[in-house]
């Protein structure tokens, strides 16, 4: 590479510059204060670790989307982390090892060898709030409820909150006995929504045609609530199990209905994002200004078995680049005070005694005078000044 390319950045991964880390950190302050006041206490993971510990409970694609190198230390294999959910997990069934519910929260950075979509970030900022130890419907009521509290608080507009439950599908298929290649030929049609290939696969290798139909219906029970009127007929003769969960998925809307009467519901039965570690209730939000889901979450119980504890846990994400680039909020910028570079005893107390009380004082290093594009690049709108042998602070005029 040249020297004139040397600025180049890899595909994927950018610079922040300093109006936008302003309201970055401006808005990654405000919602870590939100979750604080829900009781989340904030945790900080590491950056690398070893990668059995790291992918424990993912999906195939997070394997696929995690940087992996030799440790010259031990020779093992690490991953730079493309995830905190497995790391909060450890963190609460090994390291806190508490026996009632546990709410963590964090806000870092993780690392993707692929972004996960057009115009997003190879190192996006995860946001998320994670509760352990409560198996009940009020817990999911709780982050749902908190995820589209923090899109609210981020000014995020026109939300559309989307409810699933991935265990409907997965007592269906257990009802239906199908071989491991014959579920996974299902699973693929129904990720793409393929209906023809969905009816053939059930048509082909489904014996009991009653099971047969309620999986080809779920497939197509996508909208508002009244799809979950139209789920009730076509699950009135379900197995318990199944009825038990799509009851679980009710009880979970009503709730959160309750608690934000004006919140926009939309229901997805055959939602089927992290499948293969989720265990319960899926839920996304959604906004007409972004192509993809602005925050997830969903249920992914006994994830801390592994490490010596299966607890139940529930959870959500975001990231924290999306919502302040969605975001119409406006965080002013302090206007700053220059100060002439002088080392006068009394001067130096005004500016210490200035930046106590949360002054931003910027010592002006080439003691010339400032234009006015200077005063407008540091954001000044005050100077020191001496009057009557005595230093002051006056407005520019």
């Amino acid at each position: 590479m040249t020297s004139a390319k040397r600025w180049l950045l890899p595909d994927g991964v950018e610079e922040i510059l300093p109006a936008e880390a302003h309201k970055l950190e401006s808005l990654r302050r405000q919602l870590l204060d939100l979750y604080e006041s829900w009781g989340y206490q904030l945790v900080i993971t590491p950056l690398i670790e070893f990668l059995d510990s790291l992918l424990v409970g993912s999906s195939h694609d997070l394997d696929l989307h995690t940087f992996k190198i030799t440790d010259q230390l031990s020779g093992r294999m690490m991953g730079i982390r493309a995830d905190i959910t497995p790391q909060a997990a450890r963190i609460d069934a090994h390291r806190l090892n508490r026996n009632g519910p546990v709410r963590l929260c964090y806000a870092d950075h993780v690392l993707h060898t692929k972004p996960l979509g057009i115009m997003t970030s190879r190192v996006p900022i995860r946001l998320g709030a994670e509760l352990y130890g409560h198996s009940g419907e009020e817990c999911d009521i709780e982050l749902v409820c908190l995820m589209h509290e923090t899109l609210s608080a981020a000014a995020i507009d026109k939300l559309h909150i989307v409810l699933g439950h991935v265990g409907i599908f997965r007592s269906l298929l257990n009802e239906a006995q199908l071989d491991v290649d014959t579920e996974r030929s299902l699973f693929e049609a129904v990720q793409r929504k393929a209906y023809d290939e969905i009816d053939a696969v059930l048509n082909d290798s489904v014996v009991d045609k009653r099971l047969s139909e309620m999986l080809q219906k779920l497939t197509r029970l996508s909208g508002d609530e009244a799809v979950l009127a139209e789920a009730a007929s076509v699950f009135a003769e379900a197995p318990a199990s199944v009825q038990t969960e799509f009851q679980e998925l009710v009880a979970i809307a009503d709730g959160v209905k309750q608690r934000i009467p004006d919140i926009e519901l939309g229901f997805d039965l055959c939602e089927l994002r992290g499948y293969e570690y989720h265990t319960g209730i899926v839920f996304a939000a959604y906004t007409p200004s972004y192509g993809r889901a602005v925050a997830k979450g969903g249920r992914y119980d006994h994830i801390g078995e592994v490490f010596g504890r299966a607890r139940p846990a529930s959870g959500f994400d975001c990231d924290l680049k999306v919502l302040a680039r969605l975001s119409s909020k406006q965080f002013a910028c302090r206007a700053a005070i220059i100060a002439p570079n002088d080392n006068q005893a009394d001067l130096l107390a005004l500016v210490n005694s200035l930046r106590a009380q949360g002054e931003i004082v910027i010592t002006n290093l080439d003691d010339g005078q400032l234009n006015e594009q200077d005063i407008e690049d540091l954001n000044c709108d005050r100077q020191i000044v001496i009057r009557d042998g005595k230093w002051v602070v006056e407005k520019f005029t």
